[in-house]
């Protein structure tokens, strides 16, 4: 029988944010411990076939692959809204105008 280790599972929204804690053999992937963290039940409209991935904050460009180690926490990643180039920039434009009178 293969180790377990422990890992967490993040996704949240603006009005409710859940982390599933589980126990999962060694050498499962990112993809595998989201799936089987039962995500999709809490939240049916999350689609985990174009979801952006990490861990603790850091991209993750293949989690098909990406083997988990203990601790880990896989975090999802909701799309973005508005680019963070034109968010500070709108920011910017307007702490200019807050300034000008």
């Amino acid at each position: 029988m293969a180790e377990k280790i422990a890992v967490e599972v993040a996704y949240a929204l603006p009005q409710k944010q859940k982390i599933f804690k589980l126990q999962v053999e060694q050498g499962t992937t990112m993809l595998e411990a989201v799936k089987l963290s039962g995500v999709t039940g809490e939240f049916p409209e999350l689609n985990l076939e174009e979801a952006k991935y990490g861990i603790f904050g850091k991209a993750v460009r293949t989690p098909d692959t990406e083997v988990l180690r203990e601790g880990d926490r896989v975090e999802i990643y909701r799309p973005l809204i508005i680019d963070p180039k034109q968010a500070r920039a709108n920011r910017a434009a307007k702490a200019a105008a807050k300034e000008g009178n």
